[in-house]
């Protein structure tokens, strides 16, 4: 992927023209049918996306900083195509090292322009939830954002927790979200606040499990199903015994 170009705009315009060229019509046919016409696809294989991405990243950090690299993401996430918005992400990727509240603020912003599940969790788990991670104050965000009448901010409430609850952290926190969302019909946010309470059982069951059995009763299946699956069997057949039907 090219990035020639002297300003940021003009390299995401590059890389959009090499996501077009560089895509599968076949494959994006399959992607398509996939999302149920939700998204717009090139057709590209996420791994060959990530390493062109990677290798347009270090183009780019050659001849320019880290701030015009943002700047260029941002430009690709205001686009319509799933693999542009994808390869902003990939741009970003495990670079939260040097991310700061300005960052933070412009991917908040990010959400709003979400189109599918797709391009919300590669940004809220890859970008958003380190941060959090990082700075615990941020989880101010995330309850704000469970209040959002927008089902991808309500779902980024739940995603933007997981890398934390891999570390052990924010149990409190995730116990309050879950309560708050256990009655959002929304199956997004219900498969997002699922994914969210079966990364905190498989890394902290002492703590997950009685919770589970606690609201075992209402929440919804589809989300206390997902919660149990890394668990032990005789622990899941005693959440499930009495899940809401």
């Amino acid at each position: 992927m090219p990035s020639q170009a002297n300003n940021p705009a003009g390299v995401a315009a590059q890389i959009r023209r090499a996501l077009q060229d560089g895509g599968s019509a076949e494959h994006a046919a399959g992607v398509q049918w996939f999302f149920k016409d939700e998204i717009k696809s090139h057709g590209w294989y996420t791994a060959d996306l990530r390493r062109a991405v990677r290798r347009c990243r270090r183009e780019i950090l050659r001849e320019h900083d880290f701030s015009f690299l943002v700047r260029v993401a941002d430009h690709l996430f205001s686009g319509a195509v799933l693999e542009e918005k994808v390869a902003a992400v990939f741009l970003l990727e495990k670079l939260d090292a040097q991310f700061g509240d300005r960052e933070f603020k412009r991917f908040e912003l990010w959400l709003d322009r979400i189109s599918s599940w797709a391009d919300h969790d590669g940004l809220v788990h890859y970008l958003i939830a380190p941060m959090v991670a990082a700075q615990p104050a941020r989880t101010r965000a995330v309850f704000r954002w469970a209040k959002s009448p927008d089902r991808w901010h309500r779902r980024a409430a739940c995603v933007a927790l997981i890398q934390g609850t891999r570390c052990r952290m924010f149990f409190p926190q995730i116990t309050k979200l879950s309560n708050s969302l256990l009655a959002d019909e929304d199956d997004m946010v219900q498969k997002g606040l699922g994914w969210l309470l079966r990364e905190t059982a498989k890394f902290d069951p002492r703590r997950a499990v009685p919770y589970l059995m606690k609201i075992r009763s209402r929440a919804p299946r589809l989300v206390l199903r997902t919660a149990c699956e890394t668990l032990p069997s005789s622990a899941k057949r005693r959440i499930l015994a009495a899940e809401k039907t």
